[in-house]
């Protein structure tokens, strides 16, 4: 009895030692994940989890979201999951997504998997038109995407249409122009073209850098109203605050920059800025809720201290992490420049094999028709040869004849004719006779000429033979040389010595001379990107310039006008926040 009470408390306690857990689905821009986590976890434990398994240490840009009553919620770091709105049905789903946005995608985002989670929510950021871009900006957008998935163009493989299936350009753009998926295809295809040799990373930090002059590029929009009740939108991005109005969000209104701004606090549903310039009024608002209060504060904070961050020095984890990053691609640099001169090796080495191959086609072809030659020379020479050989013995028969003619006509004047008219007969014989000698001699003269003429065209007949031997065996013994020269030059690919001491030399080896070098690449690839900006700025006015023909005016919508205006007057998503502040040492009044 006292065995069993024992065994029953010591399950009893095993199960209470047992945590409880709950099913979390996270899903990320290209994947879902689904983890158990402990009733006790914090919202940090949760994130360090997920940031763990995508093995990403740039974690100050990314946050867990959830909606909430049609309000987008953040998950708080310190707050058990389970106290957040979040529903109560496993599995419990948070969007893992980029919170805070970087001034300059280039340099502050340095591993390649922050890269690629931001590409991924600008994109679709654009695609959906949460962030407007104007129309030659889509296009150029679009190449570097298709770079980013199928890596260099390839005609042989990248034939037309390839792209019917791939979301590309916003649906606005789309419907602007009156342009068929074939033309919108054939313009993507001519950039995507020259992005040859970009790797995928580059193309997406290309895309980043061409986004983030986007003007709603990162920010969050909320919709507020002033002491006098007039609807705006309060934009909260890496820059500052900005008030716009609800019909413009590419252009604010005023603008409060980070470091003009003292204090931000909330009570209930107001919501108050304090700028730095005591001269200037301080900016009141009211949101529709509470919880949207808050989100706003926690953009605020967290966008503050990233701004103050990054005109601090690096802290050392930042600066480990810049260093291993410019390791990193340099060591890929070198890795891509191997594999470019393998590649060259290698074409250069099959284009050799396809001439030997093409020059041994020939070649055959040459001793095929220096065989039938040859055939028909020695054809010809044993015609010729035959023929010579009845002449000849015409020429004999000839001569026989007019040998027989000859004692006939001896015979003949050697008779006695006792009459005239035998005389006379015989005379006309003799004559008939002789003229028949010599015609029959006429003959035999021209058959022994053209006995002597075949006999020439025999021996000369038989030269060409003689020389159309040679040929052959010239022509056979090149041939042969070319096989063993094809065999080895054919082999060359497959084994390529000389590539493997290539890759043990360089083998995660980076002296200072190579550092040196790579750096004078690194501004020399500086100077040429300022080129190709140029270029780029030229190319985009071309495009817009040959699509603006095909454009259905009253298809524009507001942002497109407004686009256009900004454009028209040169005003940039920078030059729109500096102006503001100009005009900010005075009393605010929106």
């Amino acid at each position: 009895m006292a065995g069993a009470i024992a065994s029953r408390m010591s399950f009893s306690s095993l199960k209470r030692k047992q945590p409880k857990t709950f099913t979390v689905r996270i899903a990320t821009m290209d994947a879902e994940m689904e983890f158990s986590c402990e009733v006790k976890w914090k919202g940090k434990d949760l994130f360090d989890l997920v940031c763990r398994t995508l093995g990403l240490r740039e974690t100050w840009f990314f946050g867990l979201q959830y909606t909430i009553k049609d309000t987008v919620a953040w998950l708080k770091m310190d707050k058990k999951v389970l106290d957040h709105d979040v529903p109560t049905e496993e599995p419990v789903t948070f969007h893992f997504l980029a919170k805070f946005y970087p001034e300059n995608a280039e340099e502050e985002l340095v591993q390649e998997i922050t890269q690629h989670l931001f590409f991924l929510q600008v994109k679709k950021q654009i695609l959906d038109e949460k962030i407007y871009c104007p129309p030659e900006a889509s296009v150029l957008l679009a190449s570097y995407a298709v770079q980013a998935k199928y890596g260099d163009y390839d005609p042989n493989v990248h034939k037309r249409g390839f792209l019917a299936q791939e979301e590309l350009l916003p649906k606005r753009v789309i419907n602007l122009y009156q342009m068929t998926p074939e033309m919108w295809e054939e313009r993507i295809t001519a950039w995507y073209a020259e992005h040859r040799g970009r790797a995928r990373d580059e193309a997406e930090m290309e895309y980043l850098k061409i986004a983030q002059d986007l003007e709603m590029y990162g920010v969050n929009y909320f919709a507020i109203r002033n002491k006098k009740g007039t609807e705006l939108l309060l934009g909260v991005d890496a820059l500052g605050l900005h008030i716009y109005d609800p019909d413009n969000r590419l252009t604010p209104k005023i603008s409060f920059p980070w470091n003009e701004i003292r204090n931000i606090s909330y009570s209930d549903k107001e919501f108050t800025i304090k700028p730095l310039d005591k001269k200037i009024d301080v900016f009141k608002f009211n949101s529709s809720k509470l919880r949207v209060n808050k989100l706003i504060l926690q953009l605020c904070i967290g966008n503050h201290d990233l701004f103050m961050r990054r005109r601090k020095a690096d802290s050392l984890e930042v600066q480990q992490m810049k260093a291993q990053a410019r390791e990193e691609k340099a060591r890929k640099q070198m890795e891509r420049q191997r594999l470019a001169r393998e590649k060259q090796m290698r074409e250069e080495a099959e284009r050799t094999r396809d001439e030997l191959e093409r020059r041994l086609m020939q070649l055959k072809e040459e001793a095929t028709m220096a065989n039938e030659a040859l055939m028909r020379s020695e054809e010809t020479a044993d015609l010729l040869a035959e023929k010579a050989q009845i002449t000849e013995e015409e020429a004999k028969l000839l001569a026989q004849k007019a040998a027989e003619a000859e004692q006939e006509m001896q015979r003949i004047k050697a008779t006695a004719i006792r009459t005239e008219e035998e005389k006379r007969l015989m005379e006309q014989k003799v004559l008939e006779a002789e003229m028949l000698a010599l015609k029959m001699a006429e003959e035999s003269e021209r058959r022994a000429k053209e006995a002597d003429q075949l006999k020439q065209d025999l021996q000369e007949a038989r030269e060409s033979e003689r020389r159309a031997k040679q040929k052959l065996l010239e022509i056979t013994s090149k041939s042969s040389y070319t096989q063993s020269m094809n065999s080895s030059t054919t082999a060359l690919p497959t084994d390529l010595p000389s590539f493997n001491l290539i890759s043990e030399s360089l083998s995660f080896d980076f002296k200072d001379t190579d550092m040196k070098r790579l750096s004078m690449e690194i501004e020399k690839e500086k100077v040429e990107y300022m080129e190709k900006s140029k270029h780029l700025q030229e190319q985009l006015n071309e495009l817009k310039t040959e699509i603006e023909a095909l454009k259905l005016k009253e298809r524009e919508t507001a942002l497109d006008i407004l686009h256009n205006e900004n454009a028209s007057r040169g005003n940039s998503k920078h030059n729109t926040i500096k102006k503001p502040q100009a005009q900010g040492r005075r009393p605010i009044c929106i």
